[in-house]
């Protein structure tokens, strides 16, 4: 399963981030990782992810500042996992500009399907609910399932970028 989808980390657990990581690239993501926000802000510059999973609980800052950082600029979709569980944490995050908020300790499986449904909900967005998975035109397609461009059905590399988010991407 080679979606495409290139997913930043932010967690200062080594033990979690290789966790996740391993479930994540099993699932046919790339995944990066950063283990606080300084990295995590230069790893966003620098990879121009699609997804961030972000860490509350930071060695260099609270993660509430990366969301506030990245919503000033971007509408690159977050999902926080973090040890804090009470309802007004989660509800500062979301208010803030995260999109789903997962509490530790969390399963596997759940955290797949929260991924998978905000890929879901920002194709939706991006492309409009009755968009066709595939665009073509003359020899041009486009098939936004895979993510893949070709050109006479030749597949053109093209870089990851992530919309509206100024920086570099």
């Amino acid at each position: 399963m080679a979606n495409k989808y290139k997913i930043l980390l932010i967690e200062d657990e080594i033990n979690i981030v290789n966790f996740i990581k391993a479930r994540l690239e099993a699932n046919g993501y790339q995944t990066i990782y950063a283990n606080g926000m300084r990295d995590g802000l230069m790893m966003l510059m620098s990879h121009c992810p699609d997804l961030v999973i972000l860490d509350l609980g930071l060695p260099d800052a609270d993660g509430m500042e990366v969301i506030r950082v990245v919503r000033k600029q971007s509408l690159l979709p977050i999902i926080v996992l973090s040890a804090r569980g009470g309802e007004m944490d989660k509800v500062m995050a979301l208010d803030e500009g995260a999109n789903d908020y997962i509490t530790k300790p969390f399963g596997t499986e759940e955290l797949l399907a929260r991924i998978r449904s905000v890929f879901r909900n920002q194709n939706l967005i991006q492309y409009g609910e009755n968009r066709s998975e595939q665009y073509v035109l003359g020899g041009l397609q486009i098939d936004f399932a895979s993510r893949q461009v070709f050109k006479e059905k030749k597949e053109v590399h093209h870089t990851h970028g992530v919309q509206h988010f100024s920086l570099t991407c």
